[in-house]
């Protein structure tokens, strides 16, 4: 029932969308995989978390998942460039609770590998990571990096090889050269890592509705007809 309405309201909004957006909406949904999700813990620089989602909505990473224990995400609207509208943005801030076993716990239970960047333990150079299966790609802040509870609790961990002085790069540049890596292997694998056709649905709704102004009024007046 729910189902049949949602496509009734897609239909009802469409006529103020035009055909070209719709196109481009689909032609971007085939492209967005949760085959990979990326994860940031306690990141509390603007200018670096705008960088990442943009990174992320650029190589086609449909979730990001924000850990704040100690940090708030903020958005710096600028650098983002609206990047953050088309993802889907999972924040864990509870009080008085470990958020990032919060995270890895959910990220577990939908068939995720636990993912920690980090260049002090050995285990793969990001080219070599497997990738066949679900994978939950986490990040840490700048100077602190990842807290010890995700480090220990990780099933593998990554890092980007370097041949310089410098131990790491910087977060945004770390999530970019990691996503680059991780997207174009995965789409040359005969894996289905794409959006099954409800997901792609569901978020064409959602982004039909984001790119319409007042669009909660507008679906009022619908529900008002269809009643």
């Amino acid at each position: 029932m729910a189902e049949s309405r949602d496509k009734k309201l897609f239909e009802y909004l469409t006529q103020f969308v035009t055909d070209e957006k719709i196109e481009i909406f689909r032609k971007v949904l085939n492209q967005r995989t949760r085959h990979i999700t990326v994860v940031l813990e306690d990141i509390y620089q603007p200018h670096n978390a705008s960088a990442v989602l943009r990174s992320c909505d650029g190589f086609g990473i449909q979730d990001v998942h924000i850990i704040e224990n100690r940090n708030y995400f903020e958005v710096n609207k600028g650098v983002a460039i609206g990047s953050d509208k088309w993802l889907t943005i999972n924040r864990y801030h509870q009080l008085k609770v470990n958020n990032s076993a919060l995270c890895m716990n959910r990220l577990r239970n939908e068939g995720y590998r636990i993912i920690a960047t980090t260049p002090h333990k050995n285990d793969y150079d990001l080219p070599d990571l497997p990738i066949s299966e679900k994978v939950a790609v986490f990040f840490g802040a700048e100077k602190e990096g990842l807290s010890q509870y995700v480090l220990d609790e990780a099933d593998d961990y990554v890092k980007i090889p370097m041949y310089g002085f410098s131990e790491s790069f910087n977060i945004s540049v770390s999530v970019a050269l990691t996503l680059y890596d991780l997207t174009s292997r995965l789409r040359k694998l005969n894996l289905n890592w794409q959006l099954n056709e409800k997901e792609k649905f569901d978020l064409l709704l959602e982004w039909v509705k984001k790119s319409i102004r007042r669009s909660d009024l507008i679906e009022q007046k619908f529900n008002e007809q269809s009643n």
